[in-house]
């Protein structure tokens, strides 16, 4: 009877450990294809992978399960011999992870309890939970529920929902002030609004707001002229263009021109 139990626990052993090498090739082979891989992989592709290792993990479970299976829970593992050294077999067969089977590594990989301080926040976590009275607790499920509900609805919501109410809202909002635009057309076409102040720079005498720039030319002509006139006994006179000769000048202009050049010769100041 003994021996029978021992070679069951044995091939069930094997079985569990042949699922559990199945299921660490995906594992390994999804991974590198998540690091190396990753521009040429489609979401299909991801997707069968996730489902070959639930499927894997699936069938994992259901030998746990499986009434032929002894009860891993009522069996006991004993270290027999414990050394500092390094182990080459242990080495392998941990595929290098455990290379030392000593005093320091038999608590960690033997356990069958978690952590004392994971044990601890367990206890203080199922304290602080008995504490709560059933309507407070029900209070904070409805609560969470109500979150996670709200939460859900907007996941679901489709994308064209939230671009036609995106767009709505763009739609009613106006993006620019009418009556800044109407002030920036009238001022523009007809300067409406905009400062009566004179530009610098030089003014021609007599006419306010008159720059020289259009008179600059001419003014100089009358004042050679004047200057001219002016050592041959100031008799001279500005010679005046005839009509449709290029450049004509309205003849108040010239009058005033000639006039404030004349007023600032040396000779008559």
């Amino acid at each position: 009877m003994q021996q029978r139990e021992e070679k069951q626990l044995e091939a069930s052993v094997e079985s569990l450990v042949t699922r559990v090498a199945h299921l660490k090739g995906s594992l390994q082979s999804f991974i590198y294809k998540l690091e190396n891989e990753y521009e040429r992989l489609t979401w299909p592709s991801v997707l069968d992978n996730f489902a070959l290792l639930s499927g894997q993990l699936n069938t994992i479970n259901k030998l746990l399960r499986n009434e032929k299976t002894p009860s891993y829970r009522s069996q006991v593992i004993i270290p027999l011999l414990l050394s500092p050294d390094r182990d080459e077999e242990l080495a392998k067969l941990t595929e290098q992870r455990v290379p030392v089977f000593s005093h320091e590594i038999v608590p960690d990989h033997l356990r069958t309890k978690p952590d004392p301080e994971v044990e601890e926040q367990e206890k203080h976590l199922s304290a602080e939970a008995a504490r709560i009275g059933p309507e407070v607790a029900q209070k904070q499920i409805q609560t969470l529920n109500k979150l996670c509900s709200n939460l859900l609805e907007k996941l679901n919501n489709p994308r064209d929902d939230r671009d036609s109410e995106t767009s709505a809202l763009r739609q009613n909002k106006p993006s620019f002030n009418p009556a800044d635009t109407n002030a920036l057309v009238a001022a523009v076409g007809f300067g409406k609004g905009l400062s009566k102040c004179r530009p610098p720079g030089p003014v021609a005498p007599g006419h306010p707001g008159q720059p020289m720039m259009s008179a600059g030319p001419t003014l100089h002509q009358v004042t050679v002229a004047g200057a001219s006139g002016h050592q041959t006994g100031m008799g001279g006179q500005v010679t005046q263009q005839q009509p449709g000769q290029p450049g004509k000048m309205p003849s108040n202009i010239k009058t005033n021109i000639k006039s404030a050049s004349a007023s600032m010769h040396p000779y008559n100041r």
